[in-house]
């Protein structure tokens, strides 16, 4: 996993949070809270935006919201947007055991793909209702 799909999925994961109360992310915030560099962030969020994941909003009280809602947004989808196929340099068939290897890599390719399919950017956003007792 690079550094930029890590950033990405913190911002995300910010903006999920905040997902429930239409509440935007000013980028100083994302960088300061999620410790993002914050021209590095500017990048990231373009990205984001461009893709159709984040929405801007500009202004005094502007800042950056999820376009949709965070269980809608798959993992995978974050993924091949921000880092594309990551195993498309690994199934190279030449050499004797390059076919088997890029068979293996393939079977990996598609578990990893499922699983990040099944998961979503809700998946980020912890539940604090079940450390919550009242008396």
């Amino acid at each position: 996993m690079s550094v930029k799909l890590d950033y990405a999925c913190r911002a995300l994961a910010r903006m999920a949070a905040r997902f429930p109360n239409s509440e935007l992310s000013r980028i100083e915030e994302l960088a300061e809270l999620e410790a993002i560099p914050a021209n590095y962030l500017v990048q990231i969020l373009g990205e984001l935006r461009n893709g159709g994941l984040i929405e801007s909003r500009r202004g005094k009280q502007g800042g950056y919201l999820l376009a949709r809602p965070p269980e809608s947004i798959s993992l995978r989808e974050v993924i091949a947007l921000v880092q594309g196929d990551l195993f498309a340099a690994v199934a190279d068939t030449a050499g004797a055991s390059g076919p088997g290897v890029a068979r293996t890599w393939k079977t990996l390719q598609e578990c990893f793909e499922g699983k990040a399919e099944e998961l979503s950017l809700k998946d980020f956003v912890e539940d604090d209702s079940e450390g919550m007792y009242y008396i």
